[in-house]
């Protein structure tokens, strides 16, 4: 289908975006990307804490610039401010009264104690749509806990099930709960707005990573609840609990495919292993019997694996019959696969300090509007002037006096940028 170009979805919303790290500037990133103008809100001295994770410019000197912060914060205006200053409050409010929306992921009672909460926003404009992001969310026993993505996952009774049968729990080595997390958000704000348009009624949100990593749970949440101690989930490390078969599995390489076969595609397995008698054979009849028999269908998938060269053998055959596989790829192979780079799923970018890198791209595809092919991110309060002359009216000498009082502060690149610039 060929796209028609038009304007960004989201072209004339305006977000105010406090966060930082993973959860919030990925909802905020996504708004962004869709065309809303995102003004991120960054606390001096520093900005967002990613701005020194990641990979930075081989000759940084001092550089704000990141890969990190990159990735999850580019097509946004940074305006950084001093967060405890009382006239960092009062440009606040003034860049609220002009928002659609507002999201942050402080600790709850941060926003409230500096006099930013939503019964305070919400006063000075009735239509904003404020999303809090939080671990456990804005109430409840838990609501005070301090943390991250891992620690969510934790409560979440999700770390527990990650892991080889019989051993320890795993720790995961991606932020899954953060990304889900603002994917979360951006849908809540952009519901939200809708019912602003059909009400005009702004709302709060309040988005937990807790609560996201709850709804992970596939199937046995009504399991426990249904039969208590009777059943409690245990790690089954490469192989699916519920059989299928469903897991890693061997091949004569050493690389590995994952098979995830469902009932009614035992029998396309089976002819794929070259022993369509395992179909009538009562070990492995019925979903039942082949869930209790996992590890013997793990034996005898694997024993097959070991007669083939390699694992693109074996996956010409489980594809030949129309079994679901896929090869175990690393990061490295998944980055150059080209399914993979002609959808943009991996995104190439280039930074003016940094070069060019990939990054991911958008998770959704719209017929009505195509990916962005360029996209930037800003040096730390590289729109301080704009953004603060644009919405709160100030003047070059209001502006001038706030660097002095050091309320706003900026990369030094852009310090040195300004003294160069010829004066009128």
């Amino acid at each position: 289908m060929a796209v028609t170009r038009k304007p960004p979805m989201l072209t004339g919303y305006r977000v105010i975006d406090i966060t930082q790290f993973v959860a919030g500037p990925t909802c905020t990133r996504i708004l962004a990307e869709l065309g809303a103008d995102v003004i991120k809100v960054e606390l001096a001295p520093h900005g967002d804490r990613t701005r020194i994770q990641g990979i930075k410019p081989r000759d940084a000197k001092g550089s704000s610039q990141s890969t990190y912060f990159f990735q999850h914060n580019h097509s946004k205006r940074s305006l950084a401010l001093q967060w405890k200053h009382p006239r960092t409050t009062e440009i606040l409010k003034t860049l609220v009264a002009k928002a659609d929306v507002l999201v942050e992921n402080f600790a709850p009672g941060v926003m409230a104690r500096a006099g930013l909460d939503y019964d305070v926003l919400s006063t000075i404009n009735p239509r904003l749509v404020m999303c809090s992001i939080s671990v456990a969310g804005q109430s409840g026993p838990l609501s005070a806990q301090p943390g991250y993505d891992y620690i969510a996952a934790a409560y979440a009774g999700v770390t527990d099930q990650i892991g080889e049968a019989g051993g320890n729990p795993a720790q995961f080595t991606m932020a899954i709960g953060d990304v889900s997390t603002g994917v979360a958000a951006a849908m809540a704000v952009g519901f939200a707005l809708l019912h602003r348009e059909r009400t005009g009624e702004g709302q709060q949100i309040d988005c937990a990573i807790l609560d996201t990593y709850f709804h992970m749970h596939e199937v046995n949440v009504p399991r426990v609840a249904l039969r208590g101690p009777r059943f409690k989930p245990t790690r089954t490390g490469s192989q699916h609990p519920d059989g299928g078969p469903t897991g890693l599995f061997r091949c004569s390489d050493g690389s590995y495919i994952n098979i995830t076969a469902l009932a009614h595609q035992w029998g396309q397995l089976a002819a794929a292993l070259g022993k369509p008698e395992l179909v009538e054979d009562a070990r492995f009849k019925t979903a039942r019997a082949r869930r209790d028999n996992n590890d013997a269908i793990k034996e005898l998938i694997e024993s097959w694996l070991a007669s083939l060269p390699d694992r693109q053998s074996a996956l010409r055959v489980l594809e030949g019959h129309r079994v679901p596989c896929a090869p175990v790829l690393t990061l490295n192979e998944a980055m150059a696969h080209a399914h993979l780079r002609q959808r943009k799923t991996v995104r190439r970018v280039a930074d003016a300090q940094i070069g060019a890198f990939d990054i991911p791209g958008l998770p959704v595809k719209f017929s009505r509007w195509p990916d962005r092919d360029e996209v930037s991110a800003d040096l730390l309060g590289a729109h301080n002037e704009e953004v603060l002359k644009e919405l709160a009216g100030l003047s070059d000498a209001d502006i001038a006096a706030l660097y002095a009082q050091k309320v706003l502060v900026r990369d030094p690149a852009l310090e040195e940028a300004s003294r160069q610039a010829p004066q009128d």
